[in-house]
């Protein structure tokens, strides 16, 4: 595909592609690292595909930084995809586009070898990986495969710019005047977001049970409930509240968000997404599918706040 293709197919309505949200699709851009292993980032996440440009190289980069450019009077990092990703051969020309991308309120160019297209695909096809594989620095975050029989590794880019920026800190929080009894379950298939989510829960003192997609999550909120029923009393009484990713393997938050508002035993229990992804448009895929709030990854702050309300009294 060549890059006006892809660029153009980016920028298709943005009205067509939410419409995903609650179908348990999404769409994959494709690409390679100068080798023949091929890797795959949401589309959600891409502003545009170019050539690469001159980049300024600035002294003291953290590991992988190519240097920076300016986009449209923006200064940007550029970051060199193959030095992070462990690839079975040596990579050959392997920066020759870049993927401008946004998720966590930070924008940066990714340097890939070449991009190839736009896969659409349903979550349920879309596996974890299996924990040998998943030493390739824990950046692998899924699998797919093509209809040739080709695999996709989809990239933890969340992952990736954390090792970059380095992970957020987390302040002394608040602590929140919770029952006891009180627990909040949050699923996320990135280790980086589950680290922040656990040491915010932490810090403001309440109890929790997690899963790490979205069918696990379905899977383990259904046990809750089923005790619940069981022991006759309502979940919400010790549930307080229900964490969501967007992005997850298998299930994604949006049809996770869909189950559990169509089950009558989780009436009253609040569900908050939290997702990279925070544009308007995702934000409107969220309530589309009823999500009572929408907070944007990685904001400890932000999220203690959010979450507080909710779980507190």
């Amino acid at each position: 595909m060549s890059l006006i293709a892809a660029q153009a197919n980016l920028l298709e309505s943005v009205d067509a592609r939410t419409k995903l949200a609650g179908s348990n699709k999404m769409e994959i851009l494709l690409f390679t690292l100068g080798t023949r292993e091929i890797f795959g980032i949401n589309v959600f996440k891409v502003r545009e595909v170019s050539q690469t440009p001159k980049i300024t190289k600035t002294p003291n980069m953290p590991l992988g930084v190519e240097g920076v450019i300016s986009l449209r009077g923006n200064i940007i990092p550029v970051i060199s995809l193959s030095k992070f990703v462990a690839t079975q051969e040596r990579p050959s020309n392997a920066n020759s586009t870049m993927i401008v991308t946004e998720f966590s309120k930070h924008t940066q160019a990714f340097l890939v070898h070449e991009v190839d297209r736009i896969i659409r695909v349903d979550w349920d096809k879309v596996r974890a990986p299996e924990s040998m594989l998943a030493g390739n620095q824990a950046l692998i975050t899924a699998l797919t495969e093509l209809p040739d029989g080709k695999l996709v590794s989809i990239l933890d880019v969340e992952q990736i710019l954390s090792s970059v920026i380095g992970e957020p800190v987390i302040p002394d929080l608040q602590t929140a005047q919770i029952n006891p009894d009180a627990f909040m379950f949050f699923v996320d298939d990135s280790m980086v977001a589950r680290k922040e989510i656990v040491g915010v829960l932490d810090k403001i003192g309440i109890k929790y049970h997690q899963a790490n997609n979205g069918k696990e999550a379905w899977d383990k909120l259904q046990n809750l409930a089923n005790r619940a029923t069981h022991d006759g009393e309502p979940l919400r009484e010790k549930l307080k509240m229900i964490l969501v990713d967007a992005e997850m393997p298998e299930m994604d938050g949006y049809v996770l968000t869909k189950y559990i508002k169509s089950d009558h035993r989780f009436s009253g229990i609040p569900v908050v997404m939290h997702s990279s992804l925070s544009s308007n448009a995702n934000r409107a895929m969220g309530a589309s599918v009823g999500v009572d709030a929408y907070v944007a990854k990685f904001d400890p702050v932000v999220l203690a706040d959010t979450i507080t309300p909710f779980i507190s009294g």
